[in-house]
């Protein structure tokens, strides 16, 4: 492969877009100090793949855009495009379709920078192997600058090693063996960890088992007590089938003797109903009837009272003869009392204490039949 043409936009002093033509043979720029002759090698440099910003004499990575001048605005933006004859085809299999490669590094201010290969995104790995395979890249020795040649012959063998497996174009290989360990150190700290990882998944498959087992168990005592407690409720809804048709006939039978019981309560209700109607009429017959017989016992009273005692056999007193009077009057008055008239108290009689009238008893309470009772 060789360098065809160099595009730069807004790369350092290169702020409007400016092409550099590689001709074949020897090309050379000339220009007075400061014009940018230095420029072109760095943004060679740069888009090879160049990370250090010391090399690119900054203070950092974003001084490389353009930052204004008294009469140009400063830019956000630099890109550098390095057009790349691969007529020969020696370019990587993966970028090795086209005869041209088009490498491109575009940077924006505090954003980083991205790699394109003919206009496909790529990693800045890639770049850099693209061109140590060429012999040739960002910190090659062929890319000579102020200083180098007596840097080279004061170099250690270790540099001066490095420069000559570039000019016999093994730097690349030498790039890839390095990767290369890089990923076997790497896999076999995944076969270690892989190794830790396999003990210990070994430990939890034991575990595991002892679970499953306990598991399965736990399912079959699950599934017998199901069935044991299915079993118990059937059971237990038998029985209360049986009690609930029992309830139901003895219900029946309580209704039944329930409605005789109203049935007779209700009877009893209008025979007292009845007995309370006639009521009344055993109490006046009662009354009248209390009423005669006290009259009776009174007039018993005053006869005995007002009765003369008897004479003696041997001799009679001439003094019967009005006592005889007396009690004849006695004997009318209770006649009198009798028929109606109200007696009057004779002068012989003792004064009786009349007996006080029985009261009446009071009247049951009717027992009429409560409201519900069938």
């Amino acid at each position: 492969m060789k360098f065809n043409r160099l595009r730069l936009l807004g790369f350092k002093s290169f702020v409007d877009p400016a092409e550099f033509v590689i001709e074949r043979g020897l090309t050379g720029v000339v220009g007075p100090n400061g014009c940018g002759k230095s420029n072109l090698v760095e943004a060679l440099r740069w888009v090879m793949g160049e990370s250090s910003y010391k090399n690119m004499r900054a203070s950092g990575m974003d001084d490389v855009i353009f930052s204004g001048s008294a009469t140009r605005p400063a830019r956000n933006t630099a890109e550098v495009t390095l057009f790349l004859d691969n007529a020969d085809r020696t370019a990587p299999a993966s970028f090795n379709e086209a005869e041209e490669l088009q490498v491109s590094r575009r940077i924006e201010r505090e954003a980083g920078s991205v790699y394109r290969i003919n206009g496909r995104e790529a990693r800045a790995k890639d770049v850099q192997l693209l061109f140590a395979d060429q012999s040739t890249g960002a910190r090659s020795p062929s890319m000579v600058g102020q200083g180098r040649i007596g840097e080279l012959i004061q170099a250690k063998p270790q540099a001066r090693r490095a420069l000559l497996e570039e000019a016999a174009g093994i730097s690349g290989l030498h790039t890839r063996r390095h990767e290369a360990e890089l990923r076997l150190r790497a896999a076999e700290q995944n076969l270690e960890r892989l190794d830790d990882v396999v003990g210990e998944l070994q430990g939890q498959i034991e575990n595991l088992k002892r679970q499953a087992r306990q598991a399965a168990r736990f399912k079959n005592l699950s599934a017998d007590i199901r069935k044991a407690e299915a079993t118990l409720l059937h059971i237990r809804w038998t029985q209360a089938k049986e009690q609930e048709g029992e309830a139901k006939s003895a219900l029946a039978v309580a209704t039944s003797l329930v409605g005789e019981r109203a049935a007779q309560q209700m009877q009893a209700a209008k025979d007292q109903a009845v007995a309370a109607q006639r009521l009344p009429e055993l109490r006046d017959a009662e009354a009248s009837a209390a009423a005669a017989l006290q009259r009776l016992t009174i007039s018993r009273r005053r006869r005995r009272a007002c009765a003369p005692a008897r004479p003696s056999s041997r001799s009679v007193s001439p003094s019967s003869t009005p006592t005889s009077s007396a009690s004849g009057r006695c004997c009318a008055t209770m006649t009198r009392s009798l028929r109606g008239s109200p007696p009057r108290r004779p002068s012989c009689a003792r004064p009786t204490r009349v007996p006080p009238r029985p009261r009446r008893a009071p009247a049951p309470p009717s027992r009429m039949p409560k409201r519900g009772c069938r």
